[in-house]
């Protein structure tokens, strides 16, 4: 069987090709210069857009955004319980007794 390979674009190919969007040509001129399809630039412009947008996206220095904050929580709460639920495990085989939580 004949199958066809596919291209490789570098990262630097497609941030400069999303860049040309912005000049406000049409998208299938760009796409026709560029020898891609349209869809292969829509598609390099969305991920582009999705990773401006994600947590790394542009903000100030030491600045953290809200979902950042609540994930870095989320993954120290389920740490400490991981950790909480192992003292437990050495208590019982140690034959100490836990001591009793004040909270539920």
């Amino acid at each position: 069987m004949n199958q066809k390979q596919r291209k490789r674009y570098t990262a630097e190919f497609k941030s400069q090709a999303v860049e040309l969007l912005e000049t406000g040509r049409p998208v299938a001129e760009i796409a026709e210069e560029l020898c891609i399809s349209s869809n292969l630039l829509y598609s390099w412009k969305n991920a582009s857009r999705r990773a401006q947008v994600g947590s790394e996206g542009p903000r100030a220095v030491g600045e953290r955004d809200g979902a950042d904050d609540l994930r870095a929580l989320r993954r120290e709460v389920a740490r400490l319980r991981q950790e909480n639920d192992i003292l437990k495990k050495a208590a019982v085989i140690l034959g100490t007794k836990p001591q009793p939580n004040s909270a539920p």
